[in-house]
Formats: C-alpha cells, sequence, structure tokens
C-alpha cells in the first residue's frame, strides 16, 4: 500500500485485494475503535470519482509513508470497527447539515 497526496488534498492509497486486484481508493478517515487503529476507503473509479463498498482495516503506522493494513478477521472486532466508522459518518452528516443554515 503506498498513500499520497492528491493536488485536492485528498489522500489516496494503491490497494492491493487478495485476488491480486490493484484498486486506486480515496482514504475517508483514521479512526479509533476499541482501543485499536483504523481505516476507512473507497474505491476511486478510473476518472477519480468515488464509487463502490467502503473498505475498513486495521491500521497500524509503523512508518508513516507506508503503513500497514490488516483484515479483520474477527466478527466481533469488525462490527465495533463498522459502528464507529457508522458514527464518524453520521458526525460528517451532520455537519455538513450545520454548514447548510
Amino acid at each position: 500500500m503506498i498513500m499520497r497526496e492528491q493536488q485536492n488534498e485528498e489522500i489516496t492509497v494503491t490497494l492491493t485485494l487478495d485476488n491480486d486486484e490493484v484498486l486506486e481508493c480515496a482514504v475517508l478517515t483514521i479512526y479509533e475503535a476499541g482501543g485499536r487503529q483504523y481505516i476507512a476507503l473507497l474505491p476511486l473509479d478510473e476518472n477519480g470519482e468515488e464509487e463502490g463498498d467502503v473498505y475498513i482495516y486495521r491500521y497500524i503506522e509503523t512508518d508513516p509513508e507506508n503503513p500497514d493494513l490488516e483484515n479483520i478477521e474477527d466478527d466481533e472486532e469488525y462490527e465495533i470497527a463498522a459502528d464507529a466508522f457508522d458514527e464518524w459518518l453520521d458526525e460528517q452528516e451532520f455537519e455538513e447539515d450545520l454548514d447548510a443554515f
């Protein structure tokens, strides 16, 4: 995985899936849940537009330029990470609603 910043300050990563498919993804957020760090990624299409499902991985920053991502194998841990992401998403929508006024 390689993290890099685009011109509009959006951070993207190149992600290689288990089936060797390579995806360019936007980093939505890096967040903490249950005492661990997670990262939420959204695939980008060939035009750089966001599309598809969000991927959530365990995030370990051993090197800021090239952090490690680990699959979440445990259902309970995934639920904790997914719930925390949903809360983050709700906060973003709430803030957008406030900005509209």
